[in-house]
């Protein structure tokens, strides 16, 4: 199985791997034509490498498309698990919007940018003002209900397997569970809904390379969002990771035949 790698840092020490930097992809054509799989190329190459070099990319192009954008990603868990998504208004920022949010949403409430991660461009709306704020930085309006939680369950998912699951508490300072924002992992168990939801979540979309922000409610999951490069503070020290995208790879490797099996022979005899 060759192997091409656009991300050094996620794919040491797998065998067989040669590195090209992205931005030099254009001198490498022939050879990612060639490879089994290209891995973790930047989003900007994308189209090029499936749609003019034929690649087959590592994470899955969905992985890729609706972990790219809050906005499509949230359309997408509306679509396949409705009742497993909070309460979200999606708008586009015009005056009108903006009022008709702030009379709808009861307070307080969630505003996000559609495109950040790791906590960033994430408001916990309390007050008007809090709103105006968030209004003026804000290309589309995106605001979700607020959950009354103090932890999330971040849950890895490869291919047709959960890699690890681990909560991650608030921050001190409060709302944040991102690690990046100061939350803090927790190895306990995790409620086995957590976890068969992102599976279904990821069979569903044809995600194959994700973490999963699970929320629980009264026990019942909430899918908050995924992250198509998670961090690796809660994978422990182990190869865990590693050998599930080795062993995806591995079992995917060979394309599926464009004609179909052969025709079995009928049971019957055949007139001539």
């Amino acid at each position: 199985m060759h192997l091409i790698s656009f991300n050094v840092f996620r794919t040491l020490s797998f065998p067989d791997t040669h590195y090209v930097k992205p931005e030099h992809f254009l001198r490498h054509k022939e050879e990612l034509r060639r490879a089994d799989w290209v891995l973790f190329p930047e989003y900007w190459q994308l189209n090029a490498l499936v749609h003019g070099l034929n690649c087959r990319v590592f994470p899955s192009v969905a992985s890729y498309r609706i972990g790219h954008d809050k906005v499509e990603m949230t359309r997408a868990f509306q679509t396949v698990a409705p009742t497993h998504t909070p309460w979200t208004l999606i708008e586009s920022n015009g005056p009108r919007e903006r009022e008709m949010i702030w009379d709808t949403m009861p307070l307080p409430f969630v505003a996000k940018r559609p495109k950040a991660s790791m906590g960033e461009g994430v408001w916990l709306i309390q007050s008007r003002s809090d709103w105006q704020r968030y209004c003026q930085a804000a290309d589309v309006l995106y605001v979700q209900e607020y959950l009354p939680i103090d932890r999330d369950i971040r849950v890895v998912v490869v291919g047709e397997q959960v890699v690890t699951a681990y909560w991650r508490h608030q921050a001190d300072q409060g709302f944040y569970n991102n690690v990046a924002r100061g939350g803090h992992i927790d190895t306990s168990p995790v409620p086995e809904a957590a976890e068969q939801l992102a599976l279904q979540l990821a069979q569903d979309l044809d995600v194959n390379h994700a973490g999963f922000d699970i929320a629980m409610v009264g026990g019942h999951p909430y899918v908050l969002e995924f992250n198509r490069l998670f961090g690796n503070q809660g994978l422990g020290k182990g190869n865990e990771l590693q050998q599930a995208i080795l062993g995806y790879l591995t079992a995917h490797c060979a394309p599926e035949d464009p004609d179909g099996p052969a025709d079995p022979q009928p049971p019957w005899p055949v007139a001539v």
